[in-house]
């Protein structure tokens, strides 16, 4: 019988699913570590993680899944990549890791992209990248040149968190159009690396790897990395993207009009469109997706919130730990759904996981507003972070809305915030569009993805065999109507903020 195999390299754990290629059926799942990964904050502001980190989770899961589902190594056909966006890891040439990786949520670099940004003007920006060259991954190496000029003379390669699995799987350094986008270093005039900002940068374009479509052999498995992951000695890896363009495509998002979305550590709207918009103020994000050709263009417009299920996190593990050593997510979304809509006049805005781009970049930290102490309690407090989450979401929403994005239909995995169904109804009655769920994850979608660049499956129509949606959630008038005045409350009071110079 063959299978597929997926993983999923995230911030918080590595992810791993084992699929029947005929059916699509899951037959088997892991998670490493059970807690989440370590994120080091050495200042303010900064987030690294050990490469080697990523690779040893990764092994773990992968022996999780065979001691599952005993199966001959050699039925597994081929595996698929998806990975945590704009991080930034460096090798030398003997493909050594040369400080840990700069990953998604570091805001060290936003002072020398805005730099960039002035300096080669808005209007040339924008309409060769798409972007301001931001907090991103060209901005970070640009900061370890600045900053640790020993380590950056001995690069061989840069890498993103996928790029270096990939590289410990099959020895061969390598990447892609989308995953060089995620970086601003994708020149979408000419469909080739951004010669531009790296010359601006004083960077050479040696330093990036070999380029190879989403859909296609990565490379193959070594006789070393086969032998520590307990699988076959050239079995290929062919589907290789971020995370986020990665969760659309699990949820078969691959056309314009229609949007992903995801409420893990961080909360993503990722919508489709077929031509190549960008925001003025560079607040969303536009990528190359996964299903892009030249003659049938696919762009994603990436719109991030940091706070997201880290607020919920940092709820549970740093401040109900004290309360109650057993108090799960589950328990926490009953308590949540005891509140009133609207949280008996308790805001929070959930900016405490580094610069926000929605927001200019702005490191604001997060804020609990109107708590009155006669009157809030566990459970408002638990219901106004959720709140506070889908007010942000919408918030991103009404930014894509004005880039005339036109939307058709949203989707998620029933995952994380998706899996709460008090989250779920706050999301619909805020946003006032209908919500459609799906038991699938992003390992699952790398799965399906290196089905389709291994042509096991002969078109990426066929990679969704199996998938199915759980649930619709419907929009309630009534709902909508009570949260219709409370969101605009809390935008006026975000807005308020701003005006004043709150968080500067």
């Amino acid at each position: 019988m063959p299978y597929l195999l997926g993983y999923d390299i995230g911030s918080s754990s590595i992810k791993a699913s084992l699929i029947d290629s005929d059916t699509g059926q899951l037959i088997a799942k892991a998670s490493s570590p059970q807690q989440e990964l370590p994120i080091i904050a050495c200042h303010s502001g900064w987030a690294e993680q050990n490469p080697e980190i990523w690779w040893e989770h990764l092994k773990l899961s992968t022996h999780q899944i065979l001691s599952q589902r005993p199966i001959a190594s050699e039925n597994i056909k081929a595996i698929g990549l998806a990975y945590q966006m704009h991080g930034l890891v460096l090798v030398n040439k003997k493909q050594q890791v040369l400080r840990p990786a700069i990953i998604w949520c570091d805001s060290r670099a936003v002072d020398i992209g805005q730099q960039a940004f002035l300096e080669l003007g808005k209007e040339r920006c924008l309409s060769i990248l798409l972007n301001s060259p931001g907090n991103f991954t060209a901005s970070k190496l640009k900061w370890v040149m600045k900053n640790e000029p020993t380590i950056f003379n001995q690069i061989y390669k840069i890498m993103l968190p996928g790029d270096f699995v990939a590289m410990k799987m099959t020895g061969l350094i390598n990447t892609t159009p989308s995953g060089l986008s995620e970086g601003i270093l994708w020149d979408f005039r000419k469909n080739k690396v951004a010669k531009m900002l790296l010359e601006y940068y004083g960077i050479t374009e040696e330093v990036i790897p070999d380029i190879i479509p989403n859909f296609a052999l990565q490379g193959k498995l070594t006789t070393s990395a086969a032998q520590e992951l307990g699988l076959k000695k050239g079995t290929p890896i062919s589907y290789r993207a971020g995370d986020q363009p990665n969760n659309a495509f699990a949820l078969n998002v691959l056309h314009p009009g229609e949007i992903a979305t995801t409420a893990g550590t961080s909360g993503v709207i990722y919508g489709v469109i077929d031509q190549p918009v960008y925001d003025p103020e560079s607040r969303a994000n536009t990528f190359v997706h996964v299903n892009h050709h030249n003659n049938n263009p696919r762009y994603g417009v990436l719109l991030c919130l940091n706070g997201c299920g880290i607020l919920y996190s940092w709820l549970k593990n740093k401040i109900l730990s004290f309360y109650s050593n057993t108090l799960s997510y589950h328990q926490m979304d009953n308590l949540s759904s005891q509140a009133p809509a609207g949280s008996a006049g308790l805001f929070v805005f959930p900016f405490g996981n580094g610069a926000e781009r929605m927001l200019g970049n702005q490191n604001i930290g997060a804020i609990f507003q109107n708590v009155d102490f006669n009157r809030h309690e566990l459970k408002h407090l638990l219901r106004a972070s959720q709140e506070g989450i889908v007010f942000a979401l919408n918030y991103g929403f009404e930014i894509m809305k004005d880039m005339g994005i036109k939307i058709s239909l949203v989707r998620a995995g029933k995952a994380n915030q998706f899996s709460s169904t008090t989250f779920q109804k706050i999301f619909v009655a805020v946003t006032g569009i209908q919500l459609e769920l799906f038991n699938t994850d992003g390992s699952e979608g790398a799965a399906r993805g290196a089905g389709v660049g291994a042509k096991i499956y002969p078109t990426i129509d066929d990679a969704f065999v199996g998938l199915e949606r759980s649930a619709i959630i419907y929009p309630d008038q009534r709902h909508q109507e009570i949260y219709q005045d409370i969101y605009q409350h809390w935008v006026c009071t975000l807005n308020h903020f701003k005006n004043r110079g709150f968080w500067t």
